[in-house]
């Protein structure tokens, strides 16, 4: 890059580009070579770091298991027949006895709180009450982190070990007791963590990243549990853990400041790891367990809105790198997390420059006569031989990974067969880099906004995210794509007035941003499973797959009013009045205000409907949340009795 740059001496602009390149190439390198690592340990069908029987008899364990699934107002049907399908494929390896399964809410919507009661009752009259646990908690602190962090305060004593799911989890019986066995026989482990393999994608992004993740994804995984030996990594869900050695030494801390930087951590599963590394503890990885699945978002908006969240939480791991003990691989743990929303303003400042280079050395007259002695005017000018290389060898450093996991994918015969014909893999890698490319301007920008809106303090909250059957208006994708598009017309207008050359340069980003809204639609939308983009799963898919999807497909409980199935419904009413904690006295400077407006419409409302209609979200929530002010509720007189 500094051969390319040279010619006439090196401006400011220059230099500047030249320090962005090296940073960046770096990034790209490091990825590059963990791929290359991942490629020879594959095709030397090495073990995991940490041995697991992957094949053969289940063997016996002895560790009691807490299988936990924390919930933030999503879907209670198609969240329990996830769980429903687990629970089913634990029982059959006849281990049932060993575990036992929470589904531990966050929701904060009424009708989905009243539904999750709904489907868990029928849960428990499907599988008896032994081994099934709801709870629901008032007041959702830190999130999925504090919803954990309460459960092992309260309850994490009489387990040996804890397996974190999300609500898009599934997980299979027979892969849940080998992770059992595998902590039972190395006690030095505080968490092994399965590499999850994305389903039931519907639309054509979701097939994207579902088609990736499966063919790239182990190559990229294996490499890096090789170098990260007993230093691994925590992804949040689909993991089992030590439950002492999270007690004992994950506790997250509350970052100083205000928010985005401050406050609860949102990403905390890197920490909770580096903690537990920390105190001696080992984290691993096993690329080769298998039976661990998961989904992916539907569309491009709905995964820059999961990645907005990501950014911030990663962001804020920049006041944990100076923490006391850390592992050096944990920091770089950390590091990693943050250059990975880091680089992509870079990115487009990199492009930016680069298009200020061109402009400048077309629009502005070299000094012919500058200060000082020079026998020569100094204006910027490049080596396009060389630029070119450049250009070459950093697209390979991107390309030659997804090359090297297809030819492991040829070198593996059980891998080819459940792929299908290498022609078509071909093909279907082929498709998804260009798509990829013409997906990645559009993520650059909203990544680089992202990081933008951080520094400027603003907060991206916790938004419910939108699953694998959601889908996006128009409307919507062409609002929030119009920032992209408006950028790419930008670039396209600004290398133009350079030259045709630099326009058909830059095409790659260019196009991927003038069609931003066009690939939103396009991408967005439902497809067909087709021939191109099929994974093992599409063509087989594993029992756990079908039996979920069987139960999912059933008939949803329909709750529009909390408070009216409530008092339908004695048998819930009970089960809902039972699970609520014993009531607090509450200051006079801690008055909850939702509760106090709920009360004073009580005393307004005439009749038991007219009181749910004046009622707010909010409010309702309140009233659920309180037992006395509840059965006054639900005493009250019904206008339809007295009409």
């Amino acid at each position: 890059m500094y051969e390319a740059l040279k010619v006439g001496g090196v401006t400011l602009l220059e230099a500047t580009l030249l320090a962005l390149f090296v940073v960046l190439l770096a990034w790209i390198a490091f990825s590059f070579v963990s791929a290359l690592a991942g490629f020879f340990v594959l095709l030397a069908r090495r073990p995991d770091t940490l041995p697991i029987e992957t094949r053969g008899p289940l063997p016996e364990i002895s560790g009691r298991t807490a299988m936990l699934l924390p919930t933030y107002n999503e879907d209670p049907h198609h969240v329990t027949a996830r769980l429903r399908a687990m629970f089913e494929s634990v029982a059959e390896t006849g281990h049932a006895e060993r575990f036992d399964w929470f589904l531990l809410s966050d929701s904060t919507n009424p009708e989905i709180w009243v539904c999750e009661e709904l489907a868990f009752l029928e849960l428990r009259a499907a599988y008896g009450d032994d081994h099934l646990f709801y709870r629901h908690r008032s007041n959702n602190t830190a999130r999925k982190s504090g919803n954990i962090a309460e459960w092992v305060g309260r309850f994490g004593g009489a387990y040996d070990y804890m397996i974190i799911l999300d609500a898009d989890s599934l997980m299979t019986g027979d892969t849940i007791v080998r992770l059992v066995h595998a902590m039972d026989a190395h006690p030095q482990a505080a968490l092994i963590q399965t590499l999850p393999v994305i389903v039931n994608a519907r639309s054509l992004f979701s097939r994207l990243q579902q088609f990736a993740a499966r063919l790239y994804g182990p190559l990229i995984a294996a490499g890096n549990a090789w170098w990260y030996g007993s230093e691994g990594n925590y992804w949040g869900h689909n993991a089992i853990i030590r439950v002492r050695a999270f007690a004992q030494e994950a506790g997250l801390p509350e970052l100083r400041g205000r928010r985005p930087f401050g406050g609860h951590i949102l990403s905390h599963d890197f920490i909770e790891a580096a903690l537990m590394r920390r105190a001696g503890w080992g984290i691993f990885m096993t690329v080769n367990l298998g039976g661990s699945f998961e989904e992916v978002p539907p569309s491009l908006l709905d995964f820059a809105a999961r990645d907005r969240r990501w950014c911030q939480g990663n962001l804020q791991h920049i006041a944990i790198l100076r923490a006391r003990g850390l592992h050096w691989v944990s920091r770089l743990h950390l590091l990693t997390g943050i250059g990975s929303y880091v680089t992509a303003p870079l990115w487009l400042l990199f492009l930016l420059l680069g298009l200020l280079i061109s402009l400048q050395a077309y629009f502005v007259r070299p000094e012919y006569f500058p200060k000082g002695f020079a026998l020569f005017p100094t204006w910027p000018a490049q080596d396009p031989i060389r630029a070119a290389w450049v250009f070459g060898a950093t697209m390979a450093l991107l390309v030659v990974p997804k090359l090297l996991a297809y030819l492991v994918l040829l070198a593996r015969s059980r891998e080819r067969q459940a792929f299908g014909a290498p022609g078509r893999v071909l093909a279907g890698v082929i498709a998804e880099t260009m798509l990829a490319a013409l997906i990645a301007p559009s993520m650059m920008i909203f990544q680089s906004g992202a990081v933008i809106e951080i520094l400027l303090g603003r907060d991206a909250g916790w938004q419910v995210q939108r699953r694998s059957d959601g889908q996006v208006t128009r409307d919507e994708i062409c609002r929030k794509l119009a920032i992209p598009t408006l950028c790419g017309i930008v670039m396209a207008i600004c290398a133009y007035a350079v030259s045709l050359p630099l326009l058909l340069w830059m095409s790659p980003v260019i196009i991927g941003l003038t069609l931003a809204i066009p690939m939103g639609v396009v991408t967005s939308a439902p497809v067909t499973m087709g021939r191109l983009f099929v994974t093992p799963e599409d063509r087989a898919a594993p029992p756990i797959l079908v039996r979920a999807r069987e139960l999912a497909s059933g008939s949803p409980s329909d709750v529009t009013s909390a408070l009216v199935e409530l008092r339908q419904n004695p048998e819930l009413l009970k089960w809902h009045s039972s699970s609520l904690g014993p009531e607090k006295r509450t200051k006079s400077d801690r008055i909850d205000v939702d509760l106090a407006i709920a009360r004073a419409k009580l005393d307004d409302a005439d009749t038991f409907e007219e009181a749910v209609g004046l009622l707010s979200r909010r409010e309702t929530l309140a009233v659920l949340k309180n037992r006395r002010t509840l059965v006054r509720f639900l005493d009250m007189p019904s206008g339809q009795s007295n009409a």
